[in-house]
């Protein structure tokens, strides 16, 4: 299959209609798990991009819970920090309905990613596989998950034959270091989707998926280039 034959592009003239036909979609899928397997696995991102999506999922009607979520990435900073992921995840996403869900960070207390990689790969190996859906983001440097341009392991994060599923990583880019779920745990997915914004995001979103110049060289390209998942693009102005 082309890899483009493999991206659905789903475009939104304001970012609250984004929000509400994700959230949606998301919950169908969590629901048709639960329906059919008794559980459901979501793993999203961080930042502000999808504040207005985790404020419409959070009040979807489902059983949450039987419902893990999880994060895609992590900056290694505890719940504490206004940078952290899993502190967003709670004060947006894990409320309303979705307060039942049983959340699985990737942060746990120790000194660095190396010294807490074993044990955040056994939460992560202990989730039900394959994940029922995958919620991403991007930068404007072309990053997605934490994979930065320039990071020490992300050679070894992109490589789709890799066994790790959980890796550290460090980059000019990534301000704290970070641990991130490896590309092909990421593609071990049902459902696929990276939520971008604004049309410099849209810009660098297009260059990635030509592959021209500098941008053959954007992390994201890799999850845009993949045909193991089949990936749906969320946009918004």
């Amino acid at each position: 299959m082309s890899p483009l034959l493999n991206v659905t592009t789903h475009s939104f003239t304001d970012c609250q209609a984004q929000a509400a036909a994700l959230a949606e979609r998301i919950a169908g899928g969590l629901r048709e798990a639960l329906d059919q397997r008794g559980s459901a696995v979501l793993a999203v991102s961080g930042g502000s991009t999808p504040k207005a999506l985790f404020d419409r999922l959070s009040r979807e009607p489902l059983d949450w819970s039987r419902v893990h979520i999880t994060l895609v990435d992590e900056r290694w900073v505890p719940d504490t920090d206004e940078r952290s992921n899993a502190r967003l995840v709670k004060a947006r996403l894990l409320q309303n309905a979705a307060a039942a869900a049983q959340f699985v960070p990737l942060y746990t207390g120790a000194e660095s990613p190396e010294a807490g990689l074993a044990e955040a790969n056994a939460r992560i190996d202990a989730l039900p596989r394959p994940f029922d859906a995958v919620v991403l983001g991007m930068g404007d440097d072309g990053h997605t998950a934490s994979f930065f341009p320039g990071g020490d392991h992300l050679a070894e994060a992109l490589d789709l034959d890799g066994q790790t599923r959980v890796l550290p990583m460090r980059a000019p880019g990534a301000g704290e270091p970070r641990i991130t779920l490896s590309l092909p745990a990421l593609l071990e997915t049902r459902a696929l989707y990276l939520l971008v914004t604004g049309a410099t995001k849209r810009d660098v979103l297009a260059d990635a998926r030509l592959g021209l110049g500098a941008a053959q060289h954007y992390p994201v390209r890799s999850v845009l280039s993949q045909t193991r998942a089949p990936l749906s693009v969320y946009w918004c102005p």
